[in-house]
């Protein structure tokens, strides 16, 4: 094909150019005329934001050419950050959650106790603590590593059973300063109603916590950490308090219960039955192991795996 045929063959269909382009010298290219707009464009915006009182008066205290600058755009307000507020308080709770497989619990808890706290304006980070092993439920180790890994931005935690979800606004959340604060009180509590009983929701400063040495590592399977627990927090000098003033009763909580019933956490093995008993006076926070999704060793117990997540 001959240098004719090919210019012939690069002409546009339907007869001739465009008219704009055919405006245009020969050899002109579509990039320069697109810098060139831009260009214009970035040069309009500069004088429109020089042009307006927000950037102040000009250098010598002289006025634009043009007179004196109108007044800028009115900016819209960023909107509040949730906590940032000043009555949102000084204080940070961490939400320590034990947790293995109740996802369904989980699912609902979260976004529950995340509205709760907000709506009372307390500062919160949720810490889901899961144990990833094979071996029987161990919610005390959990909670001490969940101390452990909660940082220096919180100040007191919360002890909070996953299946317990709080229906009375009344009910106090706030910085525990006189002593371990038990929100799910016998008189409360849908299931448990002995006096020593301090499970399910428990508030305690993080100096208190460690004055009693955590909680002990000694209780695999499910319930006895708690009571525990209770004689720790006794010989630790302190006094447990509970709510007032609610009028609720048993139908302060809603109990979400867990379909499956993990036959293997319920028993007690070997000497487990005596030792349920008895005060841990060497283990707790001293001696806990934490690994983040791997297994670690707690001198004289069994081996033990965590990982923990944490929200908001």
């Amino acid at each position: 094909m001959g240098p004719a045929r090919r210019r012939a063959a690069l002409r546009l269909r339907g007869g001739g150019s465009p008219p704009l382009l055919g405006l245009l010298p020969g050899r002109f290219s579509v990039f320069p005329l697109f810098f060139l707009a831009l260009l214009l464009g970035f040069a309009s915006l500069l004088w429109l934001q020089l042009s307006c009182s927000g950037e102040g008066p000009l250098p010598g205290g002289g006025q634009s050419p043009g007179g004196p600058r109108q007044p800028c755009p009115p900016q819209a307000p960023l909107p509040p950050v949730a906590g940032d507020e000043p009555s949102w308080g000084p204080h940070r709770l961490a939400l320590l959650v034990p947790f293995r497989e109740r996802f369904e619990e989980l699912l609902a808890f979260v976004p529950y106790m995340h509205r709760f706290l907000s709506k009372k304006r307390i500062r919160h980070r949720i810490f889901v603590l899961n144990q990833v092993d094979h071996f029987r439920f161990n919610r005390a180790s959990l909670i001490n590593v969940g101390f452990l890994e909660s940082g220096n931005d919180t100040d007191y935690i919360a002890m909070h059973d996953v299946d317990l979800l709080p229906l009375n606004e009344q009910l106090d959340y706030g910085f525990p300063e006189a002593g371990p604060f038990h929100v799910a009180s016998p008189e409360l509590h849908p299931l448990y109603h002995y006096k020593t009983y301090v499970g399910g929701i428990l508030l305690l400063t993080k100096q208190h916590y460690e004055m009693c040495n955590g909680m002990s590592n000694r209780f695999w399977g499910w319930g006895r950490e708690d009571d525990e627990f209770y004689r720790r927090i006794k010989g630790a000098g302190l006094q447990v308090r509970r709510p007032s003033g609610i009028t609720t009763g048993y139908e302060t909580f809603q109990h979400l219960h867990d379909p499956a019933w993990r036959k293997r956490d319920q028993k007690r093995i070997a000497a487990q039955k005596q030792e349920q008993f008895k005060v841990d006076r060497e283990g707790g926070l001293n001696n806990v192991s934490r690994v983040h999704g791997a297994c670690a060793k707690t001198p004289g117990l069994s081996p033990g795996c965590w990982e923990q997540a944490g929200f908001l």
